[in-house]
C-alpha cells in the first residue's frame, strides 16, 4: 500500500504523526546498546495495520562529535545528497518534485556488493521542520511514495528492485552543547528477502550510520553553515490525522505526484 498524490500529507499532519512517534519510541523494546554503549536501540512489534517492525536508536552527542547546528546543516539540509556520501550502497539521489520550502520527493538508488542481492530503489516524500526556540529542535520525516501513476516523474527512478521505509529523525539541543539524534524506521526491501532476516539485524545496521555520518562529517566539518529557519507551522491538533497510519507502518501507501546490505531510513538494514 503506498500513499497517492491527492493523500499527499500536509507539514502539520507529518509533523504530528512524526512527533508522537518519536517521542514514543524510548518507550519501546529495549534492545542492544552499541558502540561502547553510545547508540541505544529500541523495537516495537508489528501490530495490526503495520507493514513491518519498528526499530529506533537513540546517541547523545558532544559538541567534539558535532553541534546541533552541524547535525541539522548535513542532516537537515540537503540530506538526500548528504547520505550519499556516508552510505556507501547509496549510488544515487535524484530530486523528483519540490513541492514547498519544506517538502520534496526524492528517490534513491541502491547497489550491494552481496552476490546475489540486486539494487534497490527507495522513492520517499521528505518533510523536515526547524524549530529555533529552546530546546532547538530538528525533524526530519520520510514517507514513502508512488510514481508509476505519473509517467514522468517515473522516469526519473533507476531501474531496480523497489523497497519502501517510513522513518523519523529528531535532533534536539541539550544543556551542556550536546545534542541528542533520534531515528525510528520501518522498512520493507521488496523483494523476496524474509522479514526475519531484516528485523534481526536492524538494531546493528542502523546503529553503524552513526559513526559513519561521523567519520564522513569530520572530513567535511569546515564547511558546515547555519540552520536555514523554516516557515512556521500552524498546529492543526484537532483535524483528522490520515499520515498517523502512514507513519506507523512501513505497509504505507505511496505517491505518484501531478528503499544483506542496507536500506535506507536509517540508511541500513540487511536486505537480500
Amino acid at each position: 500500500m503506498y500513499l497517492y498524490a491527492l493523500e499527499l500529507p500536509s507539514d502539520e499532519q507529518a509533523l504530528a504523526a512524526g512527533r508522537e512517534l518519536i517521542e514514543s519510541c524510548t518507550n519501546w523494546k529495549k534492545g542492544k546498546a552499541y558502540y561502547k554503549n553510545t547508540v541505544h536501540t529500541y523495537s516495537k512489534s508489528k501490530s495490526d495495520g503495520d507493514g513491518a517492525t519498528w526499530h529506533c536508536r537513540v546517541s547523545e552527542h558532544a559538541a567534539e562529535d558535532a553541534t546541533f547546528d552541524e547535525f541539522w546543516s548535513k542532516l537537515g539540509d540537503n540530506h538526500a545528497e548528504n547520505e550519499k556520501e556516508y552510505i556507501e550502497s547509496v549510488k544515487k539521489s535524484t530530486l523528483v518534485k519540490k513541492i514547498s520550502d519544506t517538502q520534496e520527493i526524492w528517490t534513491m538508488y541502491y547497489e550491494f556488493t552481496s552476490i546475489g542481492v540486486s539494487p534497490r530503489v527507495f522513492t520517499v516524500l521528505q518533510t523536515t521542520h526547524y524549530d529555533s526556540s529552546s530546546p532547538r529542535t530538528g525533524l526530519f520525516i520520510c514517507v514513502p511514495v508512488d510514481l508509476s501513476s505519473d509517467p514522468e516523474l517515473a522516469k526519473l527512478e533507476e531501474k531496480g528492485t523497489r523497497g519502501r521505509y517510513a522513518s523519523v529523525e529528531r535532533f534536539r539541543e541539550l544543556p551542556g552543547g550536546k545534542t541528542e539524534w533520534r531515528m525510528a524506521t520501518s522498512s520493507s526491501p521488496g523483494g523476496r528477502i524474509p522479514a526475519f532476516v531484516v528485523d534481526s539485524t536492524m538494531g546493528s545496521q542502523i546503529s553503524a550510520d552513526v559513526p559513519h555520518f561521523l567519520k564522513w562529517f569530520h572530513t567535511v566539518r569546515h564547511e558546515t553553515a547555519e540552520p536555514k529557519e523554516r516557515p512556521p507551522i500552524v498546529s492543526t491538533a484537532s483535524e483528522s490525522n490520515p499520515i498517523a497510519d502512514l507513519i506507523t507502518a512501513a505497509s504505507v501507501p505511496t505517491v505518484p505526484v501531478a528503499p544483506a546490505t542496507a536500506i535506507p531510513g536509517g540508511a541500513g538494514a540487511p536486505v537480500a
